[in-house]
């Protein structure tokens, strides 16, 4: 994969993922997924652990959010974050992960 392809990807996440936009976390999370499936529609045959580090960029921007919301420092990267608003946290309302998709389209051979 190209890094010029990588690098548009993140961006366009950062763009939909800024801590002040307002909006709530379903509708943050609605607007990703279907960039999101798109991505992995193009890219499926990429490295696996590739899969696994985007889906942290996205969780950890969206961490992020919740914790300006509260007034809280910081950017979502500590362990406290983690554990408040766990991998299940973002599933719940149809966060759609990359790693997941995957394993998924690895296995329908």
């Amino acid at each position: 994969m190209r890094a010029k392809s990588l690098k548009a990807f993140k961006d366009k996440v950062r763009a939909r993922t800024i801590r002040s936009r307002g909006d709530s976390l379903s509708r943050i999370i609605e607007d990703i997924n279907p960039m999101s499936r798109g991505w992995f529609e193009y890219f499926k045959h990429a490295r696996p652990r590739l899969f696994r580090r985007l889906d942290g960029l996205i969780r950890r921007r969206l961490r992020a959010i919740p914790r300006k919301q509260e007034k809280r420092p910081g950017m979502g990267r500590s362990m406290a974050d983690h554990t408040r608003w766990t991998n299940a946290f973002f599933a719940a309302p149809g966060l759609f992960t990359l790693q997941a998709a995957h394993r998924t389209a690895r296995h329908s051979r």
